[in-house]
């Protein structure tokens, strides 16, 4: 499995697998991570870890505890993790432009792209689509 390409999780699949009320789309999400991460092919974030935290403490009609969702984020940080840097900003404000993407998710793009992901797993950014060498996969299409 050292072999299998690298895989970029974007915020809302993490979000769905521990969103209790997110119906199938959670049982997909906690399917899909279960995989990567017993592969250890999951890549994330600062970013991602940072919009976590928030979204679960935030956003969610059923907020988590902050204590239960610091924990979460604990763990998610043992993945192969991007910090990102000035060279990573810049990288994100040419996609942005060239693939006219949010600034968000072009930094995501960006960050999947250091990692040398062939993926990048998000709901957002269209299904199938190639944006700088990297596919966009929804695993809910």
């Amino acid at each position: 499995m050292a072999d299998e390409p690298l895989v970029f999780i974007d915020t809302n699949i993490i979000v769905y697998a521990h969103d209790r009320d997110a119906g199938h789309k959670r049982a997909l999400a906690k399917q899909r991570l279960a995989t990567l991460l017993t592969e250890r092919r999951a890549v994330v974030s600062l970013q991602v870890l940072q919009e976590l935290y928030v979204t679960l403490t935030r956003k969610l009609p059923k907020a988590l505890a902050k204590d239960d969702a610091r924990e979460l984020v604990d763990g998610y940080a043992d993945l192969r993790l991007v910090i990102p840097d000035v060279e990573l900003l810049k990288e994100a404000m040419r996609l942005e432009a060239r693939w006219q993407l949010s600034f968000w998710d072009a930094m995501i793009v960006a960050a999947a792209d250091r990692a040398g992901c062939a993926t990048v797993l998000s709901e957002d950014l269209g299904h199938g689509r190639k944006i700088a060498g990297v596919v966009i996969e929804n695993p809910f299409v």
